[in-house]
């Protein structure tokens, strides 16, 4: 059973759907994005149980690219998401969290909670946001 938090400061997110709009690989209302990791954090937390997918290396030679998606729920435990701009601090709650989604960031401080979960016998670990303050991009206008 994993306990620990994960904290990453610079993270590196892509795969945001923090609308929760419906895709592909997504069904509608399910909010959340993807954190890269490096390679033996990857390993570390795949041996864990976190749910660690790794992306094929886009040139020949290089190491495939680990990544955990995370959820994004304000329905049992509401995470602390923050924007912040010039303008200083915003507290983003599920009516307005959808800016991430096309927002130019330039960086991410997160924390990461663990969910334990067991279904028919199986068991893993899901990935919740439990805070995480995000970095926005301004142009001058």
């Amino acid at each position: 059973m994993v306990n620990k938090n994960i904290v990453i400061e610079n993270a590196r997110i892509g795969f945001r759907n923090f609308s929760g709009e419906e895709g592909k690989f997504n069904p509608k209302g399910r909010r959340n994005f993807c954190v890269f990791l490096e390679s033996d954090l990857g390993e570390i937390l795949q041996d864990d149980g976190w749910n660690v997918k790794w992306l094929d290396p886009r040139d020949e030679g290089d190491d495939p690219q680990a990544y955990l998606q995370v959820a994004v729920s304000y329905d049992n435990i509401p995470p602390k998401i923050i924007m912040i701009t010039s303008g200083g601090k915003t507290v983003l709650n599920n009516d307005t969290i959808e800016v991430l989604d096309w927002a130019e960031i330039e960086n991410v401080d997160l924390i990461i909670r663990p969910y334990n979960w067991e279904v028919n016998g199986k068991t893993g670990v899901k990935a919740y946001v439990k805070s995480m303050y995000v970095t926005i991009v301004e142009d001058e206008f």
